[in-house]
């Protein structure tokens, strides 16, 4: 049976073949029921248009409580299409000033970066790490040695020829320290144990160690420049000093000592020599050649430390259980000497050293006075000559503090930052006590080298200076015994 275009409840109704709907379980349900064939293809019609209306939906959001198929929901769907799109702008990362990178390198603030690494470095955003500060800092020209060149040869040694030079990276004067290296050896101890300890130390009276370049042959030490040594200005100004600055420089050595001390480290080779003035007047500690860290697991000491005018008399006996006290020692035969214009005790061995600082000192206590007498036979006075021996200028307070330096026994000798709060620097005010570690003390207003006697009213730096220029060979020479 067929039905042809038939006209069902007011629907147009396509030509079907019944014979299989006939033999199907649904038409003879609709068939055995109530239900009439015409509503059964009004139900099949109806679900037909409905798969085609599915097909056409578009996806939009939903809402809360929709309105589905609703005018209102076409409305608003209009009207989100017609309003105009909003552009998202990807933010840019902004561009760091050479000053933030400075500070996160800690680096110098004059420091010229290369235009390359700024438009390029991501070091302010990144977690700083030792390996990511070591290749930027490869990138900006550090470790390279074209990054400097040589001007003047300012001396040599056994080990180590200095040179004065200049950065490219700061413009700045810089001392170039190159270390030769031997096929088999490698690098000397000394300049070893120099890079671990002064890569860590940062104060305003040690001097910096800005860069460190290893080659095959060579290793190059770059510190900052600084005029003079202590020896030269002496000379320079006729061994023959303002108190004032007397003062000035002795603060300033036990800022650094105190600094190095509180870090268990002991210089152990002070002398005019390794301290260096720049213009401005600021005092600094140099070279830590011989300079132990005492937290290093040891118990003893090495006694073939310190220039002999500055070895106190338990390390001439052969003491290797030494401290702080060793430094001490050296500070106040160096005070001694800015006062007077001479060495204390320029012994030439370490008998005549020995005997010297008994004819000076006097009699030493009980238990170092057997091991004296052992070595040599020294003439106590009967007092102490070091107040006879002080110049004029040197007051009270200056005479007590040089005694309490050079003390016999180790343990009674005034540390450096004891010494610091001494009478003898009330004149500095209390300022001087509250400044930062990397703060120098002419950072406050009052604090001024004045002109020496011999300079004719001028500063040190500007005075009556030695034609001869210096080659490294006029130095007083270190005697190590």
């Amino acid at each position: 049976m067929n039905l042809s275009n038939e006209k069902m409840n007011g629907d147009s109704v396509s030509t079907y073949d019944l014979k299989p709907i006939h033999k199907s379980k649904s038409f003879s349900t609709f068939t055995n029921s109530s239900h009439k064939i015409s509503n059964w293809f009004s139900t099949l019609t109806e679900r037909k248009s409905s798969v085609k209306l599915s097909k056409s939906i578009t996806l939009g959001v939903v809402h809360e409580n929709p309105k589905i198929g609703s005018e209102e929901e076409l409305e608003e769907v209009q009207d989100n299409l017609s309003k105009p799109v909003e552009v998202v702008k990807v933010r840019q990362r902004p561009k760091r000033s050479s000053e933030d990178i400075n500070k996160r390198l800690s680096l110098p603030a004059d420091l010229h970066l290369p235009e390359s690494f700024l438009a390029k470095t991501n070091i302010i955003d990144a977690p700083l790490t030792r390996s990511s500060r070591r290749q930027s800092l490869s990138e900006i020209g550090f470790g390279r040695i074209e990054s400097y060149f040589k001007l003047d040869k300012l001396g040599q040694g056994t080990y180590a020829t200095v040179f004065k030079g200049k950065s490219r990276l700061t413009d700045n004067l810089v001392a170039l320290k190159e270390i030769k290296l031997e096929h088999e050896e490698g690098a000397p101890c000394t300049a070893i144990r120099e890079v671990s300890l002064l890569r860590e130390l940062r104060h305003a009276n040690i001097v910096t160690l800005h860069d460190i370049i290893h080659t095959e042959k060579c290793l190059t030490l770059v510190f900052e420049y600084l005029e003079k040594d202590l020896k030269r200005y002496m000379d320079d100004c006729s061994n023959i000093l303002s108190m004032n600055n007397v003062k000035l420089f002795l603060f300033q050595l036990l800022r650094g000592l105190a600094y190095c001390h509180s870090r268990r480290i002991l210089h152990r080779d002070l002398k005019p020599q390794n301290l260096l003035i720049n213009e401005r007047g600021e005092l600094k500690l140099a070279d830590f050649g011989l300079a132990r860290a005492k937290s290093v697991p040891t118990k003893t000491f090495s006694n073939e430390v310190v220039t002999l005018w500055y070895r106190p008399p338990d390390v001439l006996l052969g003491s290797t259980e030494y401290s702080t006290s060793i430094d001490m020692w050296g500070v106040g035969c160096i005070f001694h000497e800015m006062s007077s214009g001479r060495p204390l005790f320029p012994g030439s061995t370490i008998e005549d050293e020995l005997r010297l600082i008994c004819s000076i000192l006097g009699p030493p206590p009980d238990e170092l006075k057997s091991k004296l007498e052992f070595c040599i036979t020294p003439v106590y006075p009967s007092e102490s000559k070091l107040q006879l021996l002080a110049p004029e200028q040197m007051d009270s307070d200056a005479l007590d503090l040089v005694q309490k330096f050079l003390m016999y026994d180790a343990k009674q000798r005034i540390s450096a930052a004891n010494a610091m709060r001494h009478p003898y620097f009330n004149s500095l005010g209390p300022q001087v006590h509250e400044l930062s570690d990397t703060q120098s003390i002419f950072s406050l207003p009052h604090i001024k080298l004045t002109s020496n006697p011999t300079d004719g009213g001028l500063l040190p730096f500007y005075g009556q200076k030695s034609e001869k220029r210096w080659t490294g060979l006029s130095r007083r020479q270190s005697m190590l015994l």
